[in-house]
């Protein structure tokens, strides 16, 4: 299986990847764990340029090529070869981030994001993507509390609430466009009770999980 986790800045997607990797551990999956980006040791490079915060005149277009060179080197060089042997996938962000925050808050040209998502993944798509949703500023409140824990903060999570609001609302259109694959969880909820309904879901697929 292939799932991705996506979000916005803040929405506790590295916290339930974390805790959903040691479900699977004690199903004895095996299984890779992966991000966007920056999966591999070129997308590192790629992940330097994208979100370093001095960067603020990249342009639109660069921005979106720049993901899309790394995603297609992830698939490459990583999430292919490990479904292919068999293995799960689970992934932090995937084409899913860069329809919203490119084609949808940014204004790229629609059909562009959608060939160019489809070019760079060969056309894979995820089996379930989970959407850990939950209001802007609840996702600014974590990301300051990683401010003051000295936490290097991303040139992303330094934008406007505007723009962070936005990305909300453009994540939840995606997610009811593709209904059958977009699973919505209400991130606002306690670590334990979000946990508990990505277990919840997963039961089907995993009959000995327990939730």
């Amino acid at each position: 299986m292939f799932i991705t986790f996506e979000g916005i800045d803040g929405c506790g997607k590295s916290t339930q990847l974390s805790r959903f990797e040691t479900t699977l551990k004690k199903q004895g999956i095996s299984f890779v764990v992966t991000s966007e980006p920056g999966g591999t040791r070129i997308g590192q490079a790629i992940r330097k340029i994208l979100l370093d915060i001095d960067n603020v005149d990249i342009a639109p277009l660069t921005e979106l090529f720049l993901y899309e060179a790394d995603r297609a080197q992830h698939i490459s060089e990583i999430i292919k070869p490990a479904l292919d042997a068999g293995k799960w996938v689970i992934c932090d962000r995937y084409f899913d981030a860069t329809t919203v925050y490119q084609s949808i808050v940014l204004e790229q040209h629609e059909k562009l994001v959608e060939q160019l998502n489809y070019e760079a993944t060969l056309g894979l798509e995820p089996d379930i993507t989970f959407l850990l949703d939950c209001p802007v500023e609840v996702g600014f409140e974590r990301i300051e509390k990683r401010d003051k824990a000295d936490k290097k903060i991303d040139r992303f999570e330094k934008k406007t609430i505007d723009f962070h609001i936005k990305v909300r609302y453009g994540y939840l259109a995606l997610a009811n466009k593709h209904k059958n694959r977009f699973k919505i969880i209400d991130s606002t909820l306690d670590k334990d009770r979000v946990e508990r309904k990505i277990r919840e879901i997963m039961s089907l697929y995993l009959p000995k999980v327990v939730i």
